[in-house]
């Protein structure tokens, strides 16, 4: 299956969990990361459980606080 993360097309393989793709991925901190998919956010408890489909667009977020 085809996917778009992080504004790059690559294969993957066929019942890919939200939570699988990190772990592929190899997100860093994936506590603290939000995911999307096709511009709908990924409920965390739903990572485990929420399958991706042929060309879907997975962008992984990370909020950082900080200023002066």
């Amino acid at each position: 299956m085809v996917l778009t993360v992080g504004g790059t097309r690559k294969e993957y393989p066929a019942e890919l969990t939200v939570a699988k793709l990190l772990e592929v991925e190899k997100v860093e901190m994936p506590l603290y990361v939000t995911v999307s998919i096709n511009d709908e956010f990924v409920k965390r408890e739903e990572f485990e459980t929420a399958l991706l489909k042929e060309d879907d667009s997975v962008e992984f977020l990370y909020f950082m606080g900080g200023g002066f």
